[in-house]
């Protein structure tokens, strides 16, 4: 029987996905399985992902006939996944020794829906600590209570799907799958949705989770229209927490996190002018979607900078067709 599987999706890392594969092998047990999903990269990771196949324990390869994104690639393996608890794992990322074990081992301890973990965050030689924000540690809670207060960083805001593990009654229920074809936070409204109707989960600490930061090919690097999609991800947690049961609580916080997402962008200067002036006009857009009350109140509890950067952008013209 499998008791965890672990979903890895590569595109295009042939530099990093050795290091990630090697830390498979130093986590593999005889009832773990890694789901390889080749999301149809065209350089050397298909070959790379072959031979792990044949030599990493528990390895499965699945592949992509077309690209499709890292949202979609993490569903293709979730929908193959057998085990009683999913974990997942990015190509160009990796682990040390046991540490899916010691996740495992917390899991079952505690018997919650799921658990979140710190990391290390990687960016060329230096090493920075982030630590899940949650203050009681090794403790089951009710997810929905982690996601306020509304000007604090919460649980929500530590987004990553990696840092964690979960029960396989999570997939049936349908919180684990991510919206298809996201092709930037894609775990914005995942995250958001498995605090809003799990019933339970843990942080536990640990720092065996290795982030790499600043790699070319991510699309946190890339100034590109994909970029963009964080609008849909946002869009989708408002519209879905809208219908939640406690919207009047929850709102605020989703609104003042998708407005701080908003600055940000616009303050990066990493777009391409036509780009830029596609996430101007999309932002505008966005801004007006949301309930104004509530967004009022979120400028008001926003830093001068960011809070002028909005406001002068919720006056903006909004043209036909903004918001696709």
């Amino acid at each position: 029987m499998v008791k965890l599987s672990v979903v890895v999706p590569f595109f295009n890392v042939q530099t990093y996905a050795p290091d990630a594969l090697e830390s498979l092998r130093a986590n593999a047990r005889d009832d773990f399985e890694f789901l390889l999903v080749d999301d149809c990269s065209t350089d050397g990771t298909q070959e790379i992902l072959q031979r792990a196949a044949r030599e990493v324990p528990g390895a499965v390869l699945l592949r992509h006939a077309r690209n499709a994104g890292l949202a979609t690639a993490r569903n293709t393996g979730i929908d193959a996944a057998r085990g009683e608890y999913l974990a997942f794992l990015d190509g160009d990322d990796w682990l040390a020794p046991g540490h899916f074990a010691r996740l495992l081992a917390a899991i079952e301890e505690l018997g919650c829906d799921f658990v979140r973990t710190d990391h290390v965050q990687c960016t060329g030689r230096t090493r920075t600590v982030h630590r899940v924000p949650v203050g009681r540690r090794g403790e089951v809670l009710r997810p929905r209570d982690a996601i306020l207060p509304t000007g604090r960083s919460t649980s929500v805001d530590y987004p990553y799907a990696w840092a964690g593990m979960y029960h396989r009654r999570l997939a049936e229920r349908g919180l684990l799958h991510f919206t298809d074809g996201l092709r930037t936070a894609e775990d914005r409204p995942w995250i958001w949705r498995l605090h809003r109707e799990a019933d339970s989960f843990a942080a536990v600490s640990s720092l065996s989770l290795f982030y790499r930061r600043g790699v070319s090919s991510s699309l946190t690097q890339i100034g590109d229209i994909r970029q963009l999609d964080f609008i849909r991800a946002f869009d989708q947690v408002l519209e879905e927490t809208a219908k939640d049961p406690d919207s009047a609580r929850l709102l605020p916080k989703a609104v003042r996190t998708y407005c701080a997402i908003i600055a940000h962008h616009m303050g990066s200067g990493r777009f391409e002018a036509r780009v830029a002036r596609t996430l101007r006009s999309r932002s505008a857009a966005a801004l007006r979607r949301m309930p104004q009350d509530v967004l009022t109140d979120a400028l008001a509890t926003m830093d001068g900078e960011r809070a002028a950067l909005l406001r002068a952008l919720r006056r903006r013209p909004v043209k036909a067709g903004a918001a696709s």
